[in-house]
């Protein structure tokens, strides 16, 4: 009897989740247009929308009167259900944002980090901040969702542990269980990529589409890999460290942060973008970036060398557009292999992506065969650097379109 139980809870938690998901791809939609998609009854339709909104998930939103008979009442998603608090967890900076159940921005704070400190440093800042931003929404009697942490490296989604991340050099950092100490909220823990391609499946680019890989951009290059409409991540969930795929091997080349040489990342990251801008400078090169360097008192950033690019300056422009053909390399092996609908980039380079995509796709054309080539688009992240910091919000509200029991009747 009580494997019986357990079934009918199952089957109803996956009906709950179908029926979600619909209203949030869809909406607004109508119970009649739920029983059809879904094949499911209109009783049954009618006992799970009503369970959706009395947990406060889903609101009626008026009516359509489009055709013949009783007008429908339309559904769509209740952007009050609570709060959720995102963050990601860069390798020189702390990310931190709160939002709404729909991913719209309520608060959020941005600092920068040293990753040649103390990792104990690090997520003690990282905490306060998080800190922070509960005490400031919670004075609004706000309900929490869930965290989500957004981190660069490979993760242990089952147990919430970073296993490595090359570019900070931490290992085995049990992040769900620091977190959720502190804050006593569900946490979600996944690598910074997958989280952005979950960020642009469900509220960017790609809501509808079923095949597409996400790049991510900045001190290191990751991808998110959504293909048949599911992110893909292999065998033991680590799928998607493209950034360390090998396209050149020589001795005398830069060693990738993972140890190894030739690593796609080390010609297309933002750091082999500023080693270029360097050296052309070494040779005395025209430039106004020395300029800008001293008016702002700045070291060289990817930030100052797009504003000599938008001035028109001819080493930054061709400073991006070298590592837009490295990139382009790399987003030719991807789309020979995967023939995705969609390569989206984000992360902090896509500041850029104007100066970048030229020479991406044109590097994509000549090294890609042409059928798969044509069916590729290219194109730049609506969240730009803030890509991952909106996937760490995705994957709590994806937790919740797929459990929105939690995984058991409460």
């Amino acid at each position: 009897m009580s494997n019986y139980i357990t079934d009918q809870a199952y089957i109803r938690e996956n009906n709950l989740s179908s029926v979600l998901r619909l209203i949030h791809s869809q909406a607004p939609i109508s119970r009649a247009q739920l029983a059809v998609i879904t094949g499911l009854n209109k009783s049954t339709i009618s006992s799970l929308v009503d369970d959706l909104i009395a947990r406060k998930l889903v609101n009626e939103a008026g009516s359509n009167s489009n055709g013949a008979g009783r007008p429908a009442i339309m559904l769509e998603i209740n952007s009050q259900a609570g709060l959720i608090v995102g963050v990601e967890l860069g390798v020189d900076f702390v990310s931190v944002a709160v939002t709404d159940f729909l991913g719209n921005i309520v608060w959020r704070r941005r600092e920068d980090a040293n990753p040649n400190e103390d990792q104990q440093k690090m997520i003690d800042q990282t905490l306060r901040i998080v800190k922070d931003a509960m005490g400031s929404v919670k004075k609004k009697n706000a309900h929490f969702l869930g965290m989500g942490l957004a981190t660069p490296g490979t993760v242990n989604l089952k147990e919430g542990i970073l296993i490595f991340a090359p570019n900070l050099h931490w290992r085995n950092v049990p992040f769900r269980k620091i977190f959720s100490e502190q804050t006593r909220l569900k946490v979600f823990v996944e690598n910074d990529a997958n989280a952005a391609a979950t960020a642009e499946h469900l509220f960017g680019t790609a809501r509808q589409c079923q095949d597409f890989l996400f790049v991510f951009a900045g001190v290191g290059i990751g991808g998110g890999l959504f293909l048949n409409g599911k992110l893909y991540r292999g065998k033991n969930g680590y799928a998607g460290e493209i950034g360390h795929s090998p396209i050149m091997a020589e001795p005398s080349q830069t060693v990738c942060h993972c140890g190894n040489r030739g690593c796609w990342e080390t010609y297309a990251n933002q750091y082999s973008i500023i080693q270029r801008v360097q050296a052309r400078l070494e040779v005395k090169r025209t430039s106004i970036i020395p300029k800008l360097m001293a008016e702002h008192n700045s070291s060289l950033t990817i930030p100052l060398i797009k504003q000599a690019a938008d001035a028109g300056d001819r080493e930054a422009i061709d400073s991006f557009a070298e590592a837009g053909h490295a990139m382009g390399q790399g987003f030719a092996g991807l789309t020979n292999i995967f023939n995705p609908e969609k390569i989206i980039l984000g992360g902090p380079l896509s500041i850029a992506g104007e100066y970048l995509l030229p020479a991406i796709k044109e590097t994509m054309a000549r090294h890609s065969l042409t059928e798969i080539d044509q069916q590729a688009e290219v194109l730049l992240s609506p969240f730009g650097p803030d890509a991952s910091l909106i996937g760490a919000i995705a994957i709590v509200a994806d937790g919740i379109l797929s459990q929105p029991l939690g995984g058991k009747e409460k």
